[in-house]
């Protein structure tokens, strides 16, 4: 990120008391922003990610503000735009980095597979939520709206068949925690390429940040000590670090507009991925109909 000009301009980064988030958020208020939003599911989370970010940036002071946000509900999602709306009257970039991995079968709240209730229907209904706002900013003269999405390059580990939308209302048991993660991290991506066909005004990107120490593992260490660390200790071996994880993200956010294809999917080494699946239209506009179609007879 090469001292980008972000004066006036509205952020919200989602997971962002810790990792990439947090990173994220540290790097861009370096360059005066008018407000970051900090996404966490609590305030004693949030402020003290605010409280360290300030420590290290200290012309943030009164740039960096709390949401509370847990994408695993989607009563939060709804409460937490509904505030954002409240406050603000622009959305220049939205940066959907909050996720779970490793997580144990099971279903959000809503009855989603967690993982993909997670990681997918909760910021994809953020994202719907905030388009208008997003849409109205894109209109101005001289704006530059972004919705930058964290996928991950584990879509290759989704299942071979695609997407399993008649299932997602189950823990998915019958595939693996990696394949579960995956098939979440593959719908990211769908979502992304249909978005910047709905929306042509605003750049969608998905991106890969690279395999980042960023505690995703903790809860498998939790669950399972002895496991988890072995993991985490083979992991660290080939593991990049926070700063350097984020990197690909901040790029996406700030990197002149010519230098990105809205739809695109890009890894750490900012180059775009040409797996086949990633360019099933098909599938991916099966995934928005089921998503809308949820999201209306739940009210959204």
């Amino acid at each position: 990120m090469t001292n980008p000009d972000l004066s006036g301009k509205v952020i919200i980064v989602t997971g962002g008391s810790s990792g990439l988030g947090k990173e994220s958020a540290l790097q861009l208020a370096k360059y005066s922003p008018r407000t970051i939003y900090i996404t966490a599911r609590t305030a004693a989370r949030g402020n003290a990610a605010i409280d360290e970010i300030l420590r290290e940036v200290p012309s943030a002071h009164g740039i960096l503000k709390f949401l509370e946000l847990d994408l695993g509900s989607l009563e939060s999602v709804r409460r937490a735009a509904d505030t954002f709306l409240a406050q603000a009257d622009r959305l220049d970039v939205l940066m959907n980095n909050a996720g779970l991995m490793a997580s144990p079968p099971g279903l959000t709240a809503d009855g989603y597979e967690v993982q993909f209730g997670s990681n997918y229907v909760g910021p994809a209904l953020f994202t719907k939520l905030l388009m208008p706002i997003i849409e109205r900013t894109a209109a101005l003269s001289g704006s530059d709206t972004r919705v930058i999405n964290l996928s991950s390059e584990l879509f290759k580990q989704a299942p071979k068949v695609g997407l399993l939308l008649d299932q997602c209302k189950t823990p998915l048991n019958d595939i693996s925690g990696l394949a579960r993660y995956g098939h979440a991290k593959l719908a990211d991506h769908y979502h992304t390429l249909i978005l910047s066909r709905e929306y042509p005004a605003t750049m969608f990107v998905s991106i890969h940040p690279g395999v980042v120490n960023t505690g995703l593992l903790d809860d498998l260490k939790k669950r399972r000590p002895w496991l988890g660390m072995c993991i985490s200790a083979l992991a660290s071996l080939f593991m990049t670090d926070v700063h350097k994880g984020a990197q690909a993200q901040l790029w996406a956010s700030t990197t002149t507009r010519e230098s990105l294809k809205s739809g695109a999917f890009y890894n750490q080494h900012r180059k775009e991925y040409t797996d086949a699946v990633l360019f099933q239209v098909d599938s991916a506009k099966k995934l928005w109909e089921w998503t809308e179609a949820e999201f209306s007879a739940k009210g959204c």
